[in-house]
């Protein structure tokens, strides 16, 4: 999308034009010559300023218009810390040929922390020549500005000024605070639920990096149209955060794009965010690997896709922190055509991801090892337990999501055999449906784990609506007929256990009850594996074929008369083998 003054521009040159987009240019280089001369060209094609932002990944991120001796220019980061350097470089043309930076240029370049600004001149239809500056150091709160001298634009030093971009992002804090409190932002709660529902999103809040300063509950039957809460309350809400000094205001439900745009009207400059948009950013911080990355990025793209306005995005919410990270957070500003290119792109390389934990998953079949799979509620103490049965040494935080990619490690029993736990995302109140469809694959492992434990906090006082949440999130996947063991975690911290026929209390922490919770898993597997032992004569050798293709042989001896294996099988394959061999010939081992 081209932004900007664009009256009277025929539209065949914005489409050339918003190729630009598709250029993915070195991160080692400032801007080649070749980009400032087609600039240049179409500057002196419509005689308007022309501004381009460059990440330092060597994304083009914006393309706008102006007139023809400015250009308007957005405020945007790319980094939470608005004291820091925004990590975009600006570039803009100058019609008449003069590539000086003009003071209000520079001016621009201080307030809106630019990694560098650098004006092109253009005539005849070519650069003339270019000249950029970088900020310095913090003398009395203002920046000092290094500027060079003009060049031609053939001769541009790429690697002296993106040397130069990092000796800036070094020095622009200098004589500026940089504790915790500087970048945590004051955060104001909404919802229309419950003061509980309310005190779980306070949660997420805090766990995104915010502080909470206000809440406000409005009991309604369902979210006003225009302002979720009406425009009564939303006036009301505006004084409140003013009074407040918050700057993020978080809703308990997902706003639609007018609700956003409306709220963003009334509340005067204060950032509006909903609960969806705030569970995609703690999944942007928790992401770790490739895959997990990927699925954020998609459910954040298509988060975003119903809520464009405009011209592309409401930019009004990219200016950095909560709701803007995330290996998303460059591609919000793409029109639809270019979200749905890249949400394509995305799918392909998740299902490739997808295929290559198939063949995994295929290998530990063909092993015959049964896999148990851990979920329940968002820091309910899964991460804990996998530890503690497995030394796993998985991070266990008390936050919501500190687990976000699936982690597999091997179980052993007391008594002999083994099955492989698969730690799971946690589920929360109002999952978000783009959320669930992205890691679709992902949760695929609780699809098709042989037994599921779910794992409930025992010292919460929502223990069972929680239970009943995991149970829903688990009917929406298709896993709702699967073997389960209810296990009651955190008893540590309860002063009595709660009355749930079935259900095994333990504490992943202290390590009680989990001598029960191993026996309890051995027996519901016990249709699936268990170990026996067979003596199999040396004249019957094929038999031996058979167990190591549908069981997993754990050990042979050779005997004068035979051959005698031991190995995980089911009930079935022992069936087999009693028919060829006698009863005497096999048994299961305790």
């Amino acid at each position: 999308m081209i932004y900007g003054n664009k009256e009277g521009i025929r539209d065949s040159l914005l489409a050339q034009m918003e190729t630009l987009y598709d250029l993915d240019l070195s991160p080692e280089v400032f801007a080649p010559p070749e980009l400032l001369d087609v600039l240049a060209a179409f500057t002196c094609a419509i005689n308007r300023e022309i501004s381009v932002y460059i990440s330092r990944s060597g994304a083009i991120l914006d393309i706008t218009i102006g007139g023809q001796r400015s250009v308007e220019l957005k405020d945007m980061h790319l980094r939470r810390n608005n004291k820091r350097l925004s990590m975009i470089r600006c570039i803009h043309t100058h019609p008449g040929g003069n590539p000086q930076l003009s003071d209000v240029d520079l001016s621009s370049l201080r307030s809106m922390r630019f990694d560098a600004m650098a004006a092109v001149g253009a005539a005849n239809g070519h650069a003339t020549g270019i000249q950029a500056a970088f900020l310095g150091e913090c003398i009395n709160g203002i920046n000092k500005v290094l500027l060079t001298d003009i060049i031609p634009v053939k001769m541009l030093p790429q690697r002296a000024w993106m040397d130069a971009i990092d000796r800036a992002d070094g020095e622009v804090l200098i004589g500026v605070s940089e504790s915790n409190d500087d970048v945590r932002e004051r955060a104001y709660l909404v919802g229309l639920d419950s003061q509980k529902s309310l005190d779980e999103l306070a949660r997420l809040a805090e766990t995104a990096g915010a502080d909470v300063v206000g809440y406000m509950l409005q009991k309604k039957t369902r979210p006003d149209t225009a302002t979720y809460i009406g425009s009564g309350k939303a006036e009301e809400l505006s004084l409140d955060v003013q009074a407040r000094d918050a700057d993020i205001v978080i809703f308990d439900d997902e706003l639609s794009g007018v609700q956003i745009r409306n709220l963003e009207d009334v509340l005067r400059g204060a950032k509006v965010l909903d609960r969806t948009g705030l569970i995609l950013d703690i999944f942007a911080q928790r992401a770790q690997s490739r895959e997990g990355r990927l699925q954020v990025e998609l459910a954040q793209m298509s988060y975003q896709l119903p809520r464009l306005m405009g011209h592309g995005v409401s930019m009004s919410r990219l200016g950095g922190g909560i709701g803007t990270r995330g290996p998303g957070e460059t591609r919000l500003e793409m029109d639809r055509r270019r979200i749905r290119k890249r949400m394509g792109d995305l799918r392909k390389e998740i299902d490739e991801l997808g295929n290559q934990r198939s063949l995994r998953r295929a290998r530990r079949e063909k092993n015959k090892v049964p896999v148990v799979a851990l979920v329940g509620y968002t820091n309910a103490g899964k991460s804990t337990l996998l530890n503690k049965l497995s030394d796993a040494g998985v991070l266990a935080e008390d936050k919501l999501f500190a687990t976000l990619d699936p982690v597999v490690r091997t179980v052993k029993f007391p008594g002999g055999g083994e099955f492989l736990l698969v730690d799971t995302v946690g589920f929360i109140s109002k999952l978000p449906h783009a959320l669930v469809d992205a890691f679709r694959s992902t949760l695929e492992e609780t699809l098709l784990a042989d037994l599921l434990l779910i794992v409930s906090d025992g010292s919460s006082d929502e223990m069972l609506h929680q239970h009943d949440v995991v149970l829903e999130v688990l009917a929406s996947l298709g896993a709702a007929d699967k073997p389960v063991i209810d296990v009651i975690n955190k008893v540590d911290l309860m002063d009595s256990l709660p009355q749930w026929p079935g259900a095994l209390p333990i504490s992943a922490k202290t390590g009680d009850g989990l001598d029960e919770l191993l026996d309890a898993i051995r027996v519901k597997l016990s249709g699936v594996q268990k170990p026996l032992r067979a003596e199999i004569p040396y004249a019957q050798g094929a038999l031996i074929a058979m167990l190591h293709k549908d069981a997993k042989v754990t050990g042979e001896e050779y005997t004068d008369t035979g051959i005698v294996v031991t190995a995980m099988a089911d009930d079935e394959l022992f069936g087999r083998l009693s028919a060829k061999l006698g009863q005497g010939a096999v048994s299961w081992l305790q």
